[in-house]
């Protein structure tokens, strides 16, 4: 039997935590109306409760109340930095790298005359044109890659990317499910069509043992409700120290302009940090092409 083609669950759960987070987390700094349309009616839920500030009380939807609620305020911060590093640096192109439910294209007007390309896995691009289909606004390009076998830099041309004109690359949420290898080789690929005034921003998570140990304590959670984790088929396989992501870009021409924590980000907003410790850990680092 053929299966409907559905986005990851980490994608989703990426996307309930900006649509919980929409107009509530940092009013006035973040917002997200694109996120709520993605989802589906069963994905909206949990939201909802998180929205009304209610924790039910059955304890399978208990655990799923505080696994949007953690990602809410994650995903605020991280849209925030992000948003600003691309509103900072304009450029006429914007390839966003495993863009899952990404909204950018639709909700921000920075991006009006831009060419927006998103890459992702096809299946998951499918699963995605299905949801978007009532959103307002010009779609982005959508570029299907298999990333065993295509290659990236022809893909992208072949849909009408241009080498020749400067390019803000979004790589969000991405690297910690790539092996070291494989961000060093995408790194080369964007690098070798990156005209120069081009912007890379990456977020990736630096080395933390309370962060393994968390994800760890959140399977067995999962597992006490009888499902599996968010994170049983995505596991991490890759953690950067800030300073070896700045190595790796600077030796493909990169200069970094920028490296900060969520928690500095939250620090500079004036917000409370009720997990320090996560926010310290999940990284974004801007750097130009000269």
């Amino acid at each position: 039997m053929s299966r409907t083609p559905r986005a990851s669950r980490t994608a989703v759960l990426v996307c309930q935590g900006r649509a919980a987070a929409d107009g509530l987390t940092a009013p006035g700094r973040f917002a997200d109306p694109t996120a709520l349309p993605l989802l589906r009616p069963d994905e909206r839920e949990a939201v909802q409760w998180v929205r009304d500030g209610v924790p039910p009380r059955t304890w399978q939807q208990r655990l799923d109340y505080e696994t949007v609620r953690a990602s809410a305020e994650l995903m605020a911060l991280r849209t925030i930095a992000i948003d600003d590093a691309i509103r900072a640096h304009p450029s006429p192109q914007l390839v966003i790298l495993g863009a899952g439910l990404d909204g950018r294209a639709w909700r921000m007007p920075e991006l009006a005359g831009v060419t927006v390309f998103e890459v992702d896995q096809p299946a998951s691009q499918q699963d995605k044109r299905d949801r978007a289909v009532d959103l307002p606004g010009d779609p982005p390009r959508f570029v299907p890659v298999d990333f065993g076998r295509d290659r990236l830099a022809e893909t992208l041309t072949a849909h009408g990317h241009r080498a020749d004109l400067a390019t803000t690359w979004l790589w969000e949420g991405v690297v910690p499910y790539l092996t070291k290898a494989a961000v060093a080789g995408t790194v080369a690929e964007l690098a070798a069509c990156s005209a120069p005034g081009s912007r890379l921003v990456v977020n990736f998570q630096s080395p933390a043992v309370s962060t393994t140990l968390g994800r760890v304590v959140a399977r067995l959670l999962t597992a006490s409700t009888g499902r599996a984790s968010v994170w049983a088929n995505e596991p991490w396989r890759s953690t950067w120290t800030p300073a070896a992501m700045a190595a790796l870009l600077t030796r493909h021409g990169f200069h970094v302009t920028r490296a900060a924590s969520l928690l500095d980000t939250a620090r500079a907003l004036g917000l409370p940090v009720p997990r320090a410790r996560s926010l310290r850990h999940s990284q974004v680092t801007v750097a130009d092409r000269a």
